[in-house]
């Protein structure tokens, strides 16, 4: 029965804290938009990082070539 009475006020203070959380992500809005970001995943432009890939293979392709042009450089 001791414990009810330091078990209650605790269990209380979590509750009401776990209200402010809660309350504090309402007004921030963070439950506005729930499915936009899996849509704007779907919609992203493919060709744009398809470009940057191929970009970026082929400066590491140019950069292995000059350093086995050259092996022995200081």
């Amino acid at each position: 029965m001791d414990s009810l009475y330091l078990l209650i006020p605790i269990s209380l203070l979590i509750v009401f804290c776990i209200g402010l959380i809660f309350w504090w992500s309402l007004k921030n809005g963070q439950f506005d938009d729930l499915e936009g970001p899996g849509y704007r995943v779907l919609m992203d432009e493919d060709s744009v990082l398809m470009s940057e890939d191929h970009n970026a293979h082929t400066d590491k392709e140019q950069k292995s070539v000059e350093h086995s042009s050259h092996p022995f450089s200081p």
